[in-house]
């Protein structure tokens, strides 16, 4: 990835420019020390003056009025008003015709900055004076946040407008807006800091400063990344609107870096320092304010994407290349429009331009299928195998690759332009989107019809949620969820719950990334210093003491300090290193061919595979595996093979069953499902089984409860409660058996003969002949 610079032949200002904005992504605006306001028209190169500003005024910046927070039903065409700051203590509000609405006296001294919220219902101004104001969008005075003795040279708002951080000295300070709020404050540089930006999408915080650094910082004040040290101190940083990269301008130097801190690209442009940076609205286009009266315009151009033997890349602004890496053999795919966001997967490629969608397969590049996008400010692009989903402004929409609209999930108080790959997750047949307003809450969907799943109740965890992921394969009533939460603690849980309460297991600590498997269910993740890889996570549903050896790590020190997971396609996982070169390292393919065999039925074969390799987490993915289907004689040639000697007596046990719904019944409480197993046996009528599955538990109100409701071994109840006392040498002390046991008789003859009844009533189904073979010696 680079970028594709161009200025002027020669400066449009006579002065330093000191601020740029874009309105639309074809129309851009620029003040400078001249007193002039310009109008850049990049569609047909034309510059023309908006504005002459009064001779005491020096602007200091700009910044236009949030789209986002235009009135509903406005055409989103370009923000209408922006406001300006300069060095004689006043903003003024310009409409986008010239027209100056309001000039307010703000501070004594210059204004040095002045942003408007994301809402757009306040516009906060940082002064040489060291205060920092809040202003009502008419330019009101609603409050003075602080007071401080040293200028304040840069400000961002928060993402949920209600935060403000502004710089002192060398040091960051994050002041929320309610009163007696505590600051938050931390040094952050060695040197003066003169600029920051503070992302709503990824809510990662940048600054830059005298000592020539620039450096990222989680909202806790966590350093992320520190660059190295530049020739010239650092006067401009600027995050794309997506959060996925951000600017960075000093003198006579314009870098492009990727959000965790690596370069991309490094231009030397002769245009003096850049004091101010600005992203056109889908993030593709860069504007620089010159200290030489130039304006700096860029196009990021080189985005690279690769998915198995294609690799695509963004040549120019309208024109990708595709390349084959098995043949080389290339196409050349043009565009009308300037590309926005592409890509790569599940054969097929998907790029979204500034007024249509095309959408490419692998096997023909020569006809797409193209569609009209509503608006053209795609901001990110998620696929599955079946459909490809598309997020804009206004909304989340799924598609299929024929380009046909199959659903547009919505909740109420959606915000459709900050979600980003981490907060939104897609499947075959499922949606997942954690809300913004509470992070603690998912919300998922059916990828068909676009209603919520389940009950419709969302997901709520206990703890705020980074990052989700849904495994791609399997059916739907299995489908599983995974979260990363504000502890780095990492959870699964499944989609579809009815009823019952839901289980969120936790599967690891201290987790940075995870990704599913492309193929199969295989979950990897990465950890402090390790790659974690669990081949069948579905496993802590089936048994836990199986989790830890279907586990398999593997240390990452080879791949350099602290590198990020970002794929994982078949048996390969895709890392990037510190630096931002790719690469891949690969795990044994052996779980990937076990999971296709599963998923065919093909238990023979299954077994026959982990007798060839002969290792012990394949034999516990198979054991799980063949649980979790029910699939007894697999599960018990797996279990002995792994000498879990206990579980192969209970298997072997299970088989004797002669009823189906009781063998069900007695897996599902292998699987440490106690709830699921008598529901299967009160469904299938036998009580019975129901009462002593209790009994066996030690589940003694629950035993008699179903006893007494269905009238039947009361007796039976109380008598193994008398033995199990007995045992213990007590006395009765629970009232409802107290009460029941003075008018039964506890006879073990009559009991006892109760019994065998039930259990040749079990034999004497017509099920009978369906009964598991006791052995499994038939698989040799």
């Amino acid at each position: 990835m680079r970028l594709k610079t161009s200025l002027q032949k020669e400066p449009k200002h006579s002065e330093l420019v000191s601020c740029v904005g874009w309105t639309t992504p074809d129309e851009v605006y620029s003040c400078a020390d001249d007193h002039l306001i310009l109008k850049w028209n990049l569609t047909n190169n034309e510059t023309s003056t908006l504005l002459e500003l009064p001779k005491e005024c020096y602007p200091t910046s700009m910044h236009w009025f949030p789209k986002s927070a235009q009135a509903a039903g406005a055409k989103k065409t370009g923000s209408d008003v922006f406001a300006l700051t300069s060095t004689d203590g006043k903003f003024i509000l310009i409409s986008r015709t010239g027209r100056v609405e309001k000039s307010v006296e703000a501070h004594k001294g210059a204004v040095l900055c002045g942003r408007w919220s994301y809402d757009g219902t306040a516009l906060v101004t940082g002064g040489e004076d060291g205060q920092i104001k809040i202003w009502s969008r008419s330019g009101m005075l609603r409050s003075t946040l602080t007071q401080n003795s040293i200028p304040v040279y840069s400000v961002a708002w928060g993402p949920d407008s209600d935060q403000i951080l502004f710089t002192n000295g060398r040091q960051l300070v994050i002041k929320p807006l309610q009163a007696n709020a505590k600051p938050q404050l931390w040094k952050a540089h060695e040197g003066i800091i003169l600029c920051v930006d503070w992302n709503a999408v990824n809510n990662l915080i940048l600054s830059g400063a005298e000592d020539k650094r620039y450096k990222v910082w989680d909202t806790y004040g966590r350093q992320l990344y520190c660059s190295s040290s530049h020739e010239y101190p650092i006067t401009s940083v600027s995050w794309t609107p997506d959060g996925e990269m951000f600017a960075i301008g000093s003198f006579n130097t314009l870098r492009l870096c990727d959000r965790s801190g690596w370069s991309y690209a490094l231009e030397k442009p002769n245009t003096g320092s850049i004091f101010n940076i600005a992203w056109s609205s889908d993030g593709t286009q860069i504007a620089g304010a010159c200290g030489n009266g130039q304006v700096i315009f860029a196009n990021v151009i080189e985005i690279r994407l690769e998915w198995k033997n294609f690799e695509a890349t963004l040549t120019a602004s309208k024109q990708i290349n595709v390349r084959n890496v098995m043949n080389d053999a290339t196409e050349k795919l043009d565009f009308r429009d300037r590309v926005i966001k592409l890509s790569l997967g599940h054969g097929h490629l998907v790029v979204a331009t500034s007024s249509q969608c095309y959408i490419y397969n692998t096997k023909n590049w020569n006809t797409p299928m193209i569609f009209d996008l509503k608006e053209g400010s795609v901001t990110l692009i998620k696929q599955a195998e079946k459909h490809f989903l598309l997020v804009d402004g206004s909304g989340v929409y799924v598609y299929s690759y024929d380009g046909r609209l199959v659903c547009s999930p919505r909740f109420q108080g959606m915000k459709a332009e900050i979600f980003n790959h981490q907060t939104i997750a897609l499947c075959n047949d499922t949606v997942a989107i954690r809300d913004k307003t509470d992070e603690k809450v998912i919300y998922v969907f059916d990828a068909q019809t676009g209603k919520a799943m389940a009950d419709g109740k969302p997901i709520s965890h206990k703890v705020e949620v980074m990052d989700i992921g849904l495994d791609q394969c399997g059916v739907t009533s299995e489908r599983r969820i995974s979260l990363v939460d504000k502890n780095r603690d990492l959870f699964i849980t499944s989609v579809r719950v009815f009823g019952a309460e839901r289980k969120i297991i936790k599967l690891a600590t201290m987790i940075q990334a995870h990704v599913w498997n492309d193929e199969s269910n295989m979950l990897a993740a990465m950890t402090d210093g390790k790659i974690l890889v669990w081949y069948y996570p579905n496993a802590i549903y089936v048994d836990k003491d199986l989790l830890p050896k279907t586990l398999y790590e593997k240390d990452s020190s080879p791949f350099g300090k602290a590198p990020q997971l970002v794929g994982f396609l078949g048996s390969h996982l895709i890392l990037r290193r510190s630096e931002g070169s790719l690469i891949s390292t690969s795990i044994t393919p052996y779980p990937s061919v076990l999971h296709s065999y599963v998923m065919n039925n093909k238990w023979d074969d299954a077994v026959r595979l982990c007798r060839f390799v002969k290792e012990d987490n394949l034999w516990a993915c198979l054991a799980a595996m063949a649980t979790y289907a029910k699939d007894l004689n697999t599960a018990e040639i797996a279990y002995a093979s792994i000498h879990e000697a206990d579980k192969v007596q209970f298997i072997i046990n299970i088989k004797d069953i002669p009823v189906k719904e009781a063998r069900n019944a007695e897996m599902a409480l292998l699987c440490g499902n106690h709830q699921d197993a008598e529901a299967i046996l009160l469904q299938a009528g036998l009580i019975f089984r129901a009462i002593m599955l209790n009994v066996q538990l030690y589940n003694w109100d629950r035993a008699l409860e179903l006893a007494v409701k269905n009238k039947t071994h009361v007796d039976t109840v109380l008598g193994y409660r008398q033995k199990f006392l007995a045992r213990f040498d007590k006395s009765e002390t629970n009232k409802r058996f107290l009460q029941y046991k003075e008018g039964i008789e506890i006879d073990w003859d009559k009991i006892n003969t109760k019994i065998e009844i039930e259990y040749q009533k079990e034999r004497e189904k017509p099920t009978t002949g369906t009964a598991v073979a006791r052995s499994a010696t038939t698989r040799s």
